[in-house]
């Protein structure tokens, strides 16, 4: 068992609603000062909201109305009564899917989520009063956009690196220099990297190297996936590939999604080199940064060419699939209930994995606020965690970048309880000095660092993957192309793919084994392998940005502030066949300790409370139960086996100010639940057990 524990979050990514539904019958009945207020229907600010559109949850009967109208502006006349004349309404459209898995998704009240767009002169403040006036309108959501990272890149010509006499397990002419997959501590690469400072992929890739049946969804830009590094890593959708083009060949809901789809225009025209210049004839279009990302996890490895990848297979058609679901074209991000739409997508076309370098500054404030914030996007995000998983694992697990901006808490939606977050590490094993750290945050993995050695900037502390080569050159106001399918990047936008790509490692690995796991599983697998990096920060750490700039870190800031530790690929893969079994004897104590079973001891966790289910509390006679520390201590009167689960809390805890004393209503690092057997005999001779 793991996960962060979604049971505790009081259902409310099922997205409850504020009043009881209320029919549309004749004109709209505005509700009366002891009901529910306009602010409370209205679940977020309009600071950035898009004009023209707003996102409503409505009542069961209103949402039938809607989706059984062949044009549902003519079904809201008497719904939205007045409303509708007032904001000029033009168009309603669902924002979910409900031609797959719609049994499940009505269950789920999905079918209730709609767009509502009107005349662009209609002030959105005004818009949003008029709708959560109406009785069946439940939620009233400003409609956002996700904004997108920025990078610095610095093109790389494919070349053969320098190789040393260490043996290399691909034939890649640049792993050489991909230092997060095996850290030499080479001098040339980073001025201070140190041995071992790494994900420790070499010896993980002895036991799997990826399985074409586990799929990684790229929430980003879109991926080039004519890449010659990734095209026979691509998802692709037999049906479309196949089909007729311009035809809904599977009949989806989409036209040609053959490697995915893009969510701006929800089709699949998937898109990496859009340019577009500002009025001042600044470059802002497209920047290679889904590309990146996705060449982290799955670039093709053995193949001869450019990079290896954490899950690329062997060079055998055996590396895991990257989905591609664009959210980003030129600057612009997708709305949320579009990107909610795509994770929807990417539940149903078979991923497990959800791959999210993107987010937004996070205020210091509780998890249901965070949830309305993000209502519709937390659909999406609930659904695939639920739904996801293919045929490969039991839901899904959706990793976000924690942030670029030195905050001492992770960005939105991934500081959510329910998501992994992942800060960043450079070559020496230290923070990143741009990483978010604190709460929120839960693993490190490697971002990389730009530095300057005597005036010069050396990129190769950065992160190397696969980028666009027609992708015009950002910093050249796209005046210059990267005329190379391979560059540098940096952030906590490449360390989330080192974990994505570490989970699809392991659960390639349990379907290699002919292992079902959950994803709750998968996730407890992550965080009980990891590394220690508390013990390392002592003192300063100095360099410079990507422009020269100099900066200087207090390592002791980020001590217990990086979630449970550094990822660990082999660690990882390892613990899919790893069960935790404690021997004991009857009448006497037993200890199960989270110490000797995460990390090296030295992890940021917290025992919270434990579970024993009745049956094992009967079967093995269970008495004297009590915590000290991180241990839990048991004596068990009569023989047999039992299962015994520890709950902790793997990362930072920070209350809600002023809001509630639930425990679990608050930014905080994850809520892990992890099982141990214990097998309990009349004499313990320390026989085989299982």
């Amino acid at each position: 068992m793991s996960a962060k524990y979604i049971p505790l979050l009081k259902g409310v990514l099922v997205v409850a609603s504020f009043v009881a539904a209320v029919s549309c019958v004749g004109e709209p009945e505005l509700e009366t000062p002891q009901k529910p207020t306009l602010r409370t229907k209205i679940i977020n600010t309009c600071d950035g909201a898009v004009s023209g559109r707003m996102v409503v949850y409505v009542d069961d009967s209103t949402a039938n109305e809607w989706l059984a109208s062949a044009e549902p502006t003519r079904a809201t006349a008497a719904c939205l009564g007045a409303a509708a004349e007032e904001l000029c309404v033009e168009h309603i459209r669902p924002v979910f899917n409900l031609t797959v898995n719609g049994d499940v998704k009505r269950e789920r009240g999905m079918h209730r989520w709609f767009v509502v767009e009107f005349t662009q002169e209609c002030d959105v403040e005004v818009a949003a009063r008029h709708l959560a006036s109406i009785s069946s309108v439940e939620r009233v959501e400003y409609v956002k956009r996700v904004v997108r990272p920025e990078v610095n890149v610095v093109p790389c010509n494919e070349m053969p690196a320098t190789r040393s006499e260490v043996s290399y397990p691909f034939d890649d002419p640049m792993l050489p220099l991909q230092w997060a997959l095996n850290n030499r501590g080479d001098k040339t690469i980073f001025s201070t990297a140190v041995a071992g400072e790494d994900i420790n992929a070499f010896k993980a890739w002895e036991y799997s190297a990826g399985h074409p049946d586990v799929v990684v969804a790229v929430v980003d830009e879109g991926i080039k996936y004519t890449h010659p590094d990734l095209a026979a890593n691509m998802w692709t959708n037999q049906a479309e590939l196949n089909g007729v083009e311009g035809v809904d060949d599977d009949a989806n809901g989409y036209v040609d999604d053959i490697y995915g789809i893009n969510t701006i225009d929800s089709n699949g025209d998937i898109s990496w080199n859009n340019p577009r210049y500002d009025g001042d004839g600044t470059y802002i279009g497209d920047v290679g940064h889904g590309t990146h990302v996705a060449g982290i996890i799955a670039a093709v490895n053995n193949n001869g060419i450019g990079i290896s990848s954490i899950a690329g297979g062997t060079g055998n058609g055996d590396g895991v699939r990257l989905m591609s679901i664009q959210m980003f074209r030129e600057n612009d991000g997708a709305e949320h209930a579009n990107v909610a739409a795509g994770i929807e997508y990417a539940a149903d076309m078979g991923a497990a994995i959800l791959q999210c370098s993107w987010g937004a500054p996070t205020m210091f404030e509780g998890v249901s606020r965070l949830e309305r914030m993000y209502s519709v996007l937390f659909e999406g995000l609930s659904y695939f965690m639920d739904e996801g998983g293919a045929n490969v694992m039991d839901g899904g697990v959706v990793f976000f970048s924690a942030g670029n901006e030195s905050s001492r808490i992770a960005g939105s939606p991934g500081a959510h309880p329910m998501f992994v977050s992942v800060a960043a590490m450079a070559a020496d094993g230290l923070p990143a000095y741009y990483t978010n750290y604190g709460y929120g945050c839960n693993i490190v993995a490697p971002g990389g660092d730009f530095e300057w050695v005597d005036g010069v900037r050396n990129p190769q502390g950065a992160i190397l993957s696969t980028v666009p080569s027609e992708t015009p050159d950002p910093y050249s106001n796209g005046r210059v192309c990267y005329d190379s399918d391979y560059g540098y990047m940096t952030g906590t936008s490449m360390a989330c793919p080192y974990v994505s790509g570490v989970a699809a490692l392991a659960l390639s690995y349990a379907v290699d084994k002919g292992r079902h796991i959950s994803n709750k599983q998968l996730i407890d697998i992550i965080y009980s392998s990891t590394t220690d990096v508390d013990s390392q920060l002592v003192g300063n750490k100095r360099g410079h940005t990507y422009n020269g700039e100099e900066w200087e870190i207090d390592l002791a800031t980020y001590r217990k502030r990086l979630g449970i530790g550094k990822v660990d690929a082999l660690y990882s893969v390892a613990s899919v066949s790893d069960v935790h079994t404690v021997a004991a004897t009857v009448g006497e104590s037993v200890w199960l300790s989270l110490t000797e079973h995460l990390g090296n001891g030295d992890a940021s966790i917290e025992l919270r409370d434990y579970y024993i289910d009745n049956d094992t509390r009967a079967r093995l006679g269970v008495e004297k139960v009590s915590i000290s520390g991180n241990t839990l201590q048991l004596v068990c009167t009569k023989s047999g086996v039992g299962v015994v689960a520890l709950r902790y809390l793997c990362g930072m805890d920070f209350p809600a100010p002023n809001e509630t004393s639930d425990p679990y209503d608050k930014i905080c690092g994850s809520i892990v639940d992890k099982e141990f057997i214990v097998v309990v005999r009349d004499n313990n001779d320390e026989g085989p057990w299982m």
